[in-house]
C-alpha cells in the first residue's frame, strides 16, 4: 500500500512546473523595457516645444528616450550578479514596483532635469526586469522545445508591444505630454500577479544542470565571450531599421508630416520582425550554426535592396520587410546561443551581460549611423554598408561555427 506521508513529502520537494500563465507574466514583464523606449516617442515634439527655452533642450529632450537603453547597458551586468546571488523573483518584483514609481514620476514633474533623473532610474529598473524575466524563462522552461518557444515569443511580444505602445502613447498624448507617463503604472498590476504566481527556482527544486557543490560559480567567459561580441554587433544591426525606417521613407519623397504613411511602414516592419521571431521555435533545431548566418543574411539582403532601391518607396518597403524578418530571427537565436548551454548558477550573470551587449548596440546605433551616413554621402548607402557588414558577419560565423562544432560545443 502507498504511504500518504511519503507521497506528501515527495510532492513537497518535487519541482513546480511552469505553465503558459507564468510564461505570459514573464513575457508581459519583458515588454516593460520596450515601453520605456517607445511609449513617449509620439510626444517628443510636445516635450521639445515645452522645454524649448531650457539650455541644451535639443539634446536633452531626445535623451529622455535614449537614457534608459544606456542604463540597461551599464547596469544589466550588476542585475545579473544580484539574480545569481540573491534570487530572480524578488528582484523582479521590486524592480517592477520601482519601475512604476519612477516611470510615472514625469506625470507630475515639471523640471527637465528631474525628468531626466527619473529616466535614469527607469533604465536601472529595466535592466533588472529584463535580466530577471529572461533568466526565469530559461529556468522555468529549460526543456529545449518549450524554452525555444518562449524565447521566440519574447521577441514577438516585445516587438508587437512596441507597436502598440507607440499607438497608445500617441493617443494618450492628445491629453498633454504628462498623460502617457501614467501608463507605467501597469507595472504595479503585473508585480502583484508576479507575487502570486511566480516562485524562486532553487538548486534543490530545479531539474536543470548545476555548478558542482564544491565549485565557485563564475562568469563563463570562455563560453559567452564570442556570443557577446556578436550580440553587440547584432544589437546594432537590429536597431538600424527601427531607427532609420522613418528617414528612409521620407527620403523616397513622402512628406515628414505624413505620419500615417511613416507609421504604416514602421508597423509593417514590426510585424515582419515578429514573424521572424515567431518562426524561431519551429527552426531552432537547426542551431546557431545555421540560424545566425541565415538571420544576418536576411538583414544583408534587405539592406542591399534598400541601397539599390534608392528613392523607391516600394523598394524601401520590400527591403525593410526582409531585413526586419532577419532581425526577428536573430534576436532569440543570439539569446539561446549565449544562455541555453549555461548552468543554473551562471545564468543570471550571463543574461545580464547579454542584455548589456545588446542594449549597448542599440545605444550606439544612432551614433554609428550618423558617422556612416556622413562618410558614405547618404543614408541608403550607409544602410547598404551595414548590410555588407552583416553579410561578412554571417559568412564568418558560418565558417567558424562549423569548424569549432566538434571542439567547442558551446559555440554551435
Amino acid at each position: 500500500m502507498s504511504n500518504p506521508l511519503t507521497e506528501s513529502a515527495a510532492a513537497a520537494v518535487s519541482p513546480r512546473r511552469a505553465t503558459s500563465w507564468q510564461a505570459a507574466l514573464l513575457l508581459a514583464g519583458s515588454c516593460m523595457p520596450v515601453m520605456g523606449s517607445v511609449l513617449i516617442t509620439p510626444i517628443l515634439p510636445q516635450l521639445s516645444e515645452h522645454f524649448g527655452s531650457v539650455p541644451g533642450a535639443e539634446v536633452l529632450v531626445p535623451m529622455i528616450v535614449a537614457i534608459p537603453a544606456l542604463m540597461i547597458a551599464v547596469f544589466a551586468p550588476f542585475a545579473g550578479q544580484i539574480v545569481d546571488r540573491l534570487g530572480r523573483r524578488n528582484l523582479l518584483v521590486i524592480a517592477m514596483v520601482a519601475y512604476a514609481l519612477a516611470g510615472t514620476a514625469p506625470a507630475y514633474l515639471e523640471s527637465l532635469q528631474s525628468i531626466l533623473l527619473s529616466r535614469v532610474l527607469v533604465g536601472v529598473c529595466e535592466a533588472a526586469i529584463m535580466t530577471a524575466c529572461t533568466t526565469l524563462i530559461v529556468d522555468y522552461f529549460h526543456q529545449p522545445e518549450r524554452r525555444n518557444r518562449y524565447l521566440g515569443l519574447q521577441t514577438v511580444a516585445t516587438t508587437l508591444g512596441a507597436t502598440a505602445f507607440i499607438v497608445i502613447g500617441g493617443a494618450l498624448g492628445v491629453g498633454g505630454w504628462h498623460t502617457p507617463f501614467w501608463m507605467y503604472s501597469v507595472a504595479i498590476v503585473l508585480a502583484v500577479l508576479m507575487v502570486i504566481s511566480l516562485w524562486e527556482p532553487t538548486r534543490e527544486g530545479s531539474t536543470d544542470s548545476h555548478v558542482a557543490a564544491d565549485e565557485k560559480a563564475r562568469i563563463p567567459w570562455g563560453r559567452i565571450g564570442v556570443p557577446l561580441a556578436v550580440t553587440l554587433f547584432g544589437g546594432f544591426t537590429f536597431y538600424v531599421m527601427v531607427i532609420e525606417a522613418s528617414y528612409l521613407v521620407v527620403g523616397t519623397g513622402v512628406s515628414a508630416d505624413d505620419t500615417g504613411t511613416i507609421g504604416l511602414m514602421a508597423a509593417i516592419g514590426s510585424l515582419a520582425t515578429a514573424a521572424g521571431a515567431f518562426t524561431f521555435a519551429r527552426v531552432a533545431r537547426l542551431q546557431a550554426k545555421v540560424l545566425l548566418p541565415t538571420a544576418f543574411g536576411l538583414q544583408d539582403v534587405g539592406m542591399i535592396v534598400i541601397w539599390l532601391a534608392g528613392s523607391s518607396f516600394a523598394g524601401v518597403g520590400v527591403g525593410a520587410v526582409i531585413a526586419s524578418a532577419g532581425s526577428g530571427l536573430l534576436l532569440p537565436t543570439l539569446l539561446t546561443w549565449t544562455i541555453a548551454p549555461l548552468r543554473f548558477e551562471e545564468r543570471g550573470r550571463a543574461t545580464g551581460m547579454w542584455n548589456s551587449a545588446f542594449f549597448l548596440g542599440q545605444f550606439l546605433t544612432p551614433l554609428l549611423m550618423g558617422g556612416l551616413t556622413a562618410a558614405a554621402g547618404g543614408l541608403t548607402v550607409a544602410v547598404g554598408v551595414v548590410g555588407v557588414a552583416a553579410a561578412v558577419m554571417g559568412l564568418g560565423l558560418a565558417v567558424a561555427l562549423r569548424r569549432r562544432e566538434a571542439t567547442a560545443p558551446a559555440l554551435a
